[in-house]
């Protein structure tokens, strides 16, 4: 079975015999100025889902007391979202291939802004989970866009470059969303937090509706109506690197989903923080995200990002593993807040160099390569993230220990993932 090719790894002997003829990618034209606006209203789209997820995590144990619900049933919440999310992507990707990439976001942000309006008035949680669903469905179809999007004007070392800078904008909702979340609750019940919501999703539908050009031509449209959905599935799942990436990219992602479906109880319950606490403990650990993104682009273009991998998924496992250790050794929250820091730095490496590798190979079908890698993301934390709250009907409540074993388990098959799959002596460096 071929493997596809795209114009991340090129033999030495092919680049140098066509370098003077190398394609020059639409996003090479763009003055920096119209770049840098790329990257800003993109990674508004691509904010939407972290805002989505992230800003009404500090009201968990509000909704729990409201509802009188378990921490496990309050958890599904996001559990769901997580899943509409998923399949969300796996709807707009393929489509965006076919009819261009403005109107499935169109009608995706569209539905994001009636679901937040219906979970402002949700009546119990079983409302409000079904609500969350389609807010995950509506918030896809910024994410998987704005990643086709790049991948249509970029390829290359220009890809990782993009695509971090792309994720340093991104990197900065779930920084904010937690601290912007706690202050509403100084202020006003859990339902205002999906009032904000649902006035960010409007302003990014005014913002893609007037500001964001289509960039899949109608010819390549044209090529796409042709392939089936089928094929298209069958060419990226018979590339054994965008395979092995995918794996990596849903278990960094279900580690970091861990962690951010029990932070609030761990640290509100557990280590007795207010909101306002919580929130700056969340936007700390976040930052460690934002700056491994931004390293990540300089050592791929150097190294090649599969051995920014090999890091990264290492460090993922030592600062998983340390967590329970810390927190044993050290009294209060700091020996649970300093190895997250570390792991949400690993996470920030390995996210773009995953991307990089997924969608550079697969430049006839980006939407599809983007929509699974999404969907493979989310989905997969979606279900694995409530284990935590099964462990912690053993353990007697949420730990660093209940939490930290879903981490560790995740760093583990991603590592093995990387090296048994992926293979990354067989790759060669990124093409210019």
């Amino acid at each position: 079975m071929g493997v596809p090719t795209g114009s991340i790894y090129v033999p030495e002997r092919v680049r140098e015999a066509s370098a003077e003829t190398a394609h020059v990618h639409p996003g090479d034209r763009l003055s920096p100025a119209r770049r840098l606006a790329y990257v800003l209203l993109l990674g508004a789209l691509t904010a939407l889902g972290p805002f989505t997820v992230d800003l009404y995590l500090p009201a968990f144990p509000m909704l729990q007391d409201d509802f009188g619900a378990t921490e496990s049933a309050v958890q599904l919440t996001l559990t769901g979202t997580m899943v509409g999310f998923a399949v969300g992507q796996l709807i707009v990707g393929p489509l965006s291939d076919v009819v261009g990439r403005r109107t499935p976001l169109l009608i995706a942000t569209t539905l994001h802004v009636i679901a937040s309006t219906c979970a402002i008035f949700a009546p119990n949680l079983a409302v409000l989970g079904v609500a969350r669903v389609l807010m995950g469905i509506g918030a896809a179809g910024g994410a998987v866009v704005a990643m086709a999007m790049v991948r249509d004007l970029f390829a290359g070392r220009r890809l990782v470059t993009m695509l971090a800078q792309l994720a340093l904008v991104t990197g900065v909702a779930p920084v904010i969303a937690p601290l912007i979340g706690s202050g509403l609750l100084e202020v006003m019940p859990w339902q205002g937090i999906f009032v904000v919501l649902a006035c960010y999703g409007a302003l990014i539908l005014a913002c893609a509706l007037f500001a964001l050009p289509e960039t899949r031509p109608k010819t390549d449209r044209a090529t796409a109506e042709t392939t089936s959905i089928r094929h298209r599935y069958r060419i990226v799942f018979s590339d054994r690197v965008y395979v092995g990436v995918l794996i990596i990219g849903a278990m960094t992602f279900s580690g970091l989903f861990s962690y951010l479906s029990s932070s609030s109880f761990l640290f509100q319950e557990t280590y007795g923080l207010t909101t306002i606490q919580y929130g700056a403990v969340f936007a700390v650990n976040s930052i460690g995200l934002v700056i491994g993104n931004q390293i990540a682009a300089r050592l791929a273009a150097r190294f090649g990002p599969q051995w920014v991998l090999a890091f990264s998924t290492s460090i993922l496992l030592v600062a998983a593993a340390a967590i329970p250790v810390c927190a044993a050794l050290v009294e209060g929250p700091w020996g649970v807040i300093v190895p997250l820091f570390f792991f949400m730095s690993a996470c920030g490496f390995t996210f773009p160099c995953a991307q990089v590798l997924a969608l550079d190979r697969h430049p006839d079908a980006a939407g599809t390569a983007a929509s699974v890698l999404g969907a493979a993301n989310n989905g997969v934390a979606g279900l694995v993230s409530p284990l935590v709250g099964v462990i912690a009907i053993w353990t007697g409540g949420i730990t660093p220990l209940s939490m930290a074993s879903i981490m560790i388990a995740c760093s583990v098959v991603g590592i093995l993932s990387l090296w048994l799959i992926v293979r990354p002596r067989t790759l060669g460096q990124l093409a210019p």
